[in-house]
């Protein structure tokens, strides 16, 4: 599996601690390539920069910076900088510091990031690391490396990235899931900055899940590995007939 190559984004930045330990994991799999965002793209969704131009700086033969989010980074790493020459088998998208389940995947660059990629005819998969104050990547790596040379090995279907959230510590196993639902409120915090300007952060103050069964929250909380597949349909198939009764 040696000769396989391997694309690496993310959104909390080229120089992040998650990002590093990422590329050691896979380079125990394959050739890898690393196109990352310049700074912090989190909360940056599956956003594509288009109101101005975009540029990127290589670091090394292996290493490149865009000054955009995640979404950029794949495009232009698959469609630019590494075409026509290289295509990477699989793009791998974190370390993410912090979790990317449920709703909050919505808002993810990180899942962004391997979303594009699917999107683009690559495989691609979402690494997040469910601690927001612990900074050991180590689980989260080995985790990586596992579901990542499973994935080149068995095959991914089309269409279809995977979501995997670790939880700190040694976790108990792995847990196919489905994606849960947080219960959450925003928390607006409002400000005056030394100009006499008012300026606003946006916050959230969180309730816990709706515990259901099966979900990602629910994995991670006993100690498991979450690992939802997702795709960027979202058609609700459950309601869909319910509405042809609205077509003329």
């Amino acid at each position: 599996m040696s000769n396989k190559k391997i694309l690496i984004t993310n959104d909390d930045g080229i120089h992040s601690e998650g990002i590093a330990a990422l590329e050691a994991a896979m380079r125990e799999i394959g050739e890898v390539y690393v196109v990352a965002p310049e700074s912090e793209m989190s909360g940056a969704s599956h956003s594509l920069t288009l109101a101005r131009p975009l540029r990127i700086r290589q670091i090394d033969e292996r290493h490149w910076t865009i000054d955009g989010t995640p979404t950029d980074c794949v495009t232009l790493a698959l469609n630019q900088i590494l075409a026509p020459d290289i295509r990477p088998d699989i793009c791998v998208s974190g370390i993410n510091h912090g979790a990317n389940m449920g709703d909050d995947a919505t808002y993810s660059g990180t899942v962004a990031g391997a979303m594009e990629a699917t999107i683009l005819g690559v495989p691609g998969l979402a690494f997040s690391l469910v601690a927001y104050r612990s900074h050991d990547f180590t689980e989260s790596a080995r985790i990586a490396r596992e579901v990542t040379s499973k994935a080149l090995a068995e095959g991914i279907p089309p269409g279809t990235l995977l979501n995997v959230n670790v939880p700190k510590g040694v976790p108990k196993g792995i847990r196919v899931t489905k994606q849960g639902f947080k219960s959450a409120r925003p928390v607006i915090s409002e400000h005056i900055d030394p100009r006499g300007k008012l300026y606003y952060w946006i916050g959230e103050e969180r309730n816990g899940f709706l515990a259901e069964g099966g979900t990602d929250f629910e994995a991670v909380e006993e100690g498991y590995v979450s690992v939802t597949p997702m795709r960027t349909d979202l058609t609700n198939y459950l309601v869909l007939e319910d509405l042809k009764t609205w077509e003329d």
